[in-house]
């Protein structure tokens, strides 16, 4: 379908009667200083992230809205965040009543941007449990734009005609930061918002990011067997969330101990599974998600890794949190480096992982965060070899 919709149509009426304005607090996001590198002139088509054709003006926007998990994230990777309309609750930290379950959670957008996004109005409540977009809250923040990453064709397009400005849905896809749906999202954004030069940067930034890892160790044969725990949904995963298609072990050539599952995809394996590939677990890697959930489980019964060969050989570590209001990007790709070095130590021992994760989100975010990221309580002091004698005894 297509759908022409003139820029002004309501967005402009209703600035006039709310009185929102956009923010103008300064970032230091490098998005923010690049000159639009697409005239403002001409009307261009898309094709947004579900295959809907929309009629935009490239460069031209002046007001933006984001809604739906990960998509303010995405957004802060390419766009000017200070010209945001609204925000999400779930975004705003100076709001007293919001959804707080990520609140002691590194997510690399907010932590750069947090002072920015507590300034415009709400634009929804925002968080898991927000499964549709508020329009009523959108239109009081009069966008001339709506980022959105609810991926129903229909509920997108019935939310465009009642906000009458366009309405782009952005998506992540399953295999994280590598997957081609982030690519072609950093690239959309990147033509609306007359941002194509930084675009293609970040995703040249993440190519250039995986083919170095790839080649470290794409000549190794693989004597280690890995396994990776605490992905999926936060609040629910734990030491059996796992997956046997893990992208970052498919790219650092790491094998993975989970096999003969009926799906790739994030899922909870039984307890008798995970008891019966113990022994051939040499590598366990824990994403920080899951230790909150870990602990009360290990109190309870401090025997339910005993089977575990890396548990007894203390072959355990953590990594930082893959999700939180959907994927972290950039920690993604620090995990990524991550998992290489502890598989493969003598195959990156140039690499610090605290410089690693400076320079990655720096490129996504223009801040070097690695300090901010290691302090948030549920990172349990960041990247980590694990003393499985106390760490979740404590």
């Amino acid at each position: 379908m297509k759908n022409k919709l003139p820029l002004f149509a309501l967005a402009f009426t209703c600035m006039a009667l709310s009185g929102c304005t956009p923010t103008t607090t300064s970032s230091e996001d490098i998005a923010t200083s690049e000159t639009p590198t697409t005239s403002a002139s001409e009307e261009k088509t898309v094709i947004d992230m579900v295959g809907r054709e929309i009629t935009i003006k490239p460069g031209s926007y002046k007001r933006v809205v984001c809604i739906g998990a990960g998509a303010l994230r995405l957004y802060s990777y390419v766009g000017d965040v200070n010209i945001l309309s609204g925000v999400e609750d779930i975004d705003n930290e100076s709001l007293s009543s919001r959804p707080k379950m990520f609140d002691g959670v590194a997510r690399p957008y907010f932590i750069a941007n947090k002072d920015v996004f507590s300034k415009p109005p709400s634009c929804g409540v925002g968080g898991p449990n927000a499964q549709t977009a508020e329009a009523e809250k959108i239109l009081s923040c009069t966008p001339d734009i709506v980022i959105s990453e609810y991926e129903d064709v229909t509920k997108e397009d019935a939310l465009q005609e009642q906000v009458g400005v366009p309405v782009i849905t952005v998506k992540y896809g399953s295999k994280g930061v590598f997957d081609q749906s982030i690519a072609d999202s950093i690239d959309l954004l990147g033509t609306i918002f007359g941002k194509e030069e930084k675009a293609n940067t970040l995703n040249s930034f993440i190519k250039s990011e995986k083919d170095e890892i790839v080649s470290r160790t794409k000549d190794v044969t693989p004597s280690k067997k890995v396994y990776i725990c605490g992905l999926g949904n936060w609040g629910t995963t734990d030491y059996l969330m796992t997956s046997q298609n893990y992208e970052p072990f498919n790219v650092a050539n790491i094998t993975n101990v989970v096999s003969g599952l009926a799906t790739d995809g994030v899922q909870k394996i039984e307890k008798e599974k995970f008891v019966s590939i113990g022994s051939d677990i040499d590598v366990m890697i824990i994403d920080s998600a899951a230790v909150k959930n870990i602990k009360p489980k290990y109190k309870e019964d401090n025997t339910i890794f005993s089977t575990c060969k890396a548990w007894n050989n203390s072959e355990v570590y953590l990594q930082m949190a893959y999700n939180a209001y959907y994927t972290n990007v950039e920690l993604a790709l620090v995990n990524t480096w991550y998992n290489a070095k502890v598989v493969y130590p003598d195959l990156f021992t140039d690499i610090n992982i605290d410089d690693k994760t400076n320079e990655i989100t720096k490129a996504f975010l223009g801040k070097e965060l690695a300090t901010e990221i290691k302090a948030y309580p549920n990172s349990f002091g960041g990247y980590q070899k694990i003393d499985t004698a106390t760490f979740f005894a404590s």
